[in-house]
């Protein structure tokens, strides 16, 4: 999917029904057919707040989501639009629009619960919007994120150590962006302006006391700060009069008000510009099919009743896109065995070679296609069947010789056996004559090309099998003494072993040929697989930096905010002296 118009509109990627979630079909199939690298956008939050409006303007249109005008929730399930990225070449932009959560009308916090997660675990950027300021009536409306360590789980069997599984979230959880739609406070403190990713900042600063209600103070701000990898934030002015909030679809950016559009502006070059690629854990690229089968691993788990394992989802992902590559790296065998090999070939080698050399691309396309190949299973899996299949030619290189071979030794000494059966040689001297007849006749076939492989054994088994013909010419040859007689006889037995030991040393030779090439074969595989050993390896260790340079970076942000707190404590308690010595001055 290259085409800017593949998909002119959104369609339903995951239907909502009663509370059932359920992937839409259609959705997967254009899914699959997106190669390239996604950049996932979903936004969630309450209902009638706004995103799909700010997700159409990502889109670059005016219209596509669905924009309800009344307090009805119009979107329901999860709603994507594909589109080519807008400014990176070669990916492809997913936008998921949510139906609203806390829907009054549907009244089920649990598939809210299961919206928001799926949104979180689908995306590579997360946009929360809601209306208003960050207070703690809005902290307590994103209570779904404090209910994640619930609803998904990063490990299948999550060991018995200390460490929780959560955090692990932070390896494949998505950039945090929050939107405030309506927002009529000024960005200052203590009359000095700050930025909105300051006023986020502050807003989520945690409280030092450990009583009840300072912890429930903390639980939102900190699954935010634990889970996501980096967070951001947008504020907006009102768009319009409210009289022309129901038409804000179809207004031009010239009848908003001019603050609005700009903030939007920056909103959509921001996620536009600084939205990554969708990865999983282990900085692995998610492209159309990948993400198809991480929804479909999540609902399925959702419907079955299981929770969302990150850790499942993507070994689900691995055996399919795993089977797909062997199947990928056998059909290109196939197509260029299929074009370079004519059997029959004159040696075993030249097919050897050829199967080499297809071999070895085979085995580079299922490199490129393959990840998490658990014991390398599936590469073991694709070095049998290449093997099956390097067998198969040289059987029916061996076939294609001897059936060519067969035929053009009828051809060639049929005459020959009919002058036999004719007498032409049952007289004097007849016995040489014919001995002549056969050499000639054998240097017309040796004259013969594309003959194979079998060229040599046919001759000799044709000539072993004429053995007793040619003992019989002798024996009935009246110009032989009875001592030529038998000298010819042993020489025809001596010919005949000698023919059977070059024949069996063929042999030897074909196989000594076929076990140096599978040494070869099993190196090729060996060296491909160091390679990527070598490559996951790196890709591993620089995943497990960033997230260490994450938990870093949250763990001085605690300290710095411990700090700070100390701080006041002192200046509180410098303070405090002071007063209490003014306090003893006056006294």
């Amino acid at each position: 999917m290259a085409s800017a118009d593949f998909m002119p509109g959104p369609v339903c990627l995951i239907e909502n029904t009663e509370g059932q979630l359920v992937a839409n079909q259609d959705a997967l199939n254009i899914l699959s057919a997106i190669t390239q690298p996604v950049v996932v956008v979903a936004i969630a939050g309450s209902s009638r707040t706004g995103k799909s409006y700010l997700m159409n303007r990502l889109a670059g249109e005016k219209e596509g989501f669905s924009l309800g005008s009344t307090m009805q929730s119009h979107t329901k399930g999860i709603w994507m639009w594909c589109m080519p990225h807008p400014k990176k070449p070669n990916h492809t932009l997913v936008l998921l629009d949510t139906e609203g959560l806390g829907d009054v009308e549907k009244g089920d916090n649990q598939n809210d619960s299961w919206i928001f997660a799926l949104a979180i675990l689908l995306s590579s950027t997360f946009v929360y919007n809601n209306t208003g300021t960050i207070d703690q009536q809005a902290m307590d409306k994103l209570h779904y994120v404090t209910e994640l360590s619930d609803q998904i789980r990063a490990k299948s069997s999550p060991n018995d150590s200390k460490v929780d599984d959560s955090d692990n979230f932070v390896s494949f959880f998505p950039v945090f962006v929050w939107t405030l739609r309506d927002f009529c406070l000024d960005l200052e403190v203590n009359g000095q302006p700050i930025t909105a990713d300051e006023y986020l900042e502050r807003s989520l600063k945690l409280k030092q006391e450990t009583d009840p209600k300072s912890k429930s103070f903390n639980e939102a701000r900190l699954c935010i700060q634990k889970f996501f990898p980096k967070t951001k934030c947008f504020v907006f002015d009102r768009p319009t009069q409210r009289k022309y909030l129901k038409h804000l679809g179809q207004l031009q950016d010239k009848d908003l008000n001019p603050e609005f559009t700009e903030q939007v502006a920056e909103f959509c070059s921001y996620i536009l510009s600084q939205s990554s690629a969708k990865t999983i854990s282990g900085g692995i690229t998610v492209n159309g099919p990948r993400l198809r089968s991480l929804v479909q691993t999540f609902v399925n788990s959702i419907s079955s009743g299981d929770l969302p394992c990150m850790e499942n989802a993507v070994l689900a992902m691995a055996e399919k896109q795993n089977s797909a590559a062997v199947q990928k790296a056998i059909a290109h065998y196939d197509q260029q065995m299929g074009q370079k090999v004519q059997l029959p070939t004159e040696t075993v080698q030249e097919l050897l070679d050829l199967h080499m050399a297809s071999e070895r691309e085979a085995i580079k396309i299922f490199m490129k296609n393959a990840f998490k190949d658990v014991d390398h299973s599936f590469q073991k899996l694709l070095r049998d069947q290449l093997e099956a299949k390097r067998d198969d030619f040289y059987n029916q290189n061996m076939k294609v010789s001897s059936d060519c071979c067969k035929a053009l030794l009828q051809d060639i000494f049929g005459p020959l056996e009919e002058d036999v059966k004719q007498g032409t040689f049952s007289k004097p001297g007849g016995y040489h004559l014919f001995i002549q007849k056969i050499k000639e006749l054998k240097e017309k076939y040796y004259q013969v090309p594309k003959k194979g492989i079998q060229a040599e054994e046919m001759l000799i088994e044709y000539l072993q099998s004429k053995e007793d013909l040619a003992v019989g010419l002798v024996q009935n040859d009246q110009s032989l003494t009875e001592k030529e007689k038998e000298i010819e006889v042993q020489c025809i037995k001596s010919e005949s072993a000698e023919a059977a030991n070059k024949m069996l040393l063929e042999t030897k030779k074909k196989n000594e040929e076929m076990i140096k090439h599978k040494d070869k074969s099993f190196q090729e595989h060996l060296k491909q697989l160091t390679e990527r050993m070598e490559k996951e390896k790196a890709q591993l260790m620089a995943e497990q930096q960033r997230i260490l340079d994450l938990k870093l970076k949250e763990q001085t942000q605690i300290l710095e905010e411990i700090g700070k707190r100390m701080n006041e404590l002192h200046r509180d308690l410098r303070y405090s002296r002071r007063m209490y010595k003014s306090t003893c001055n006056i006294l």
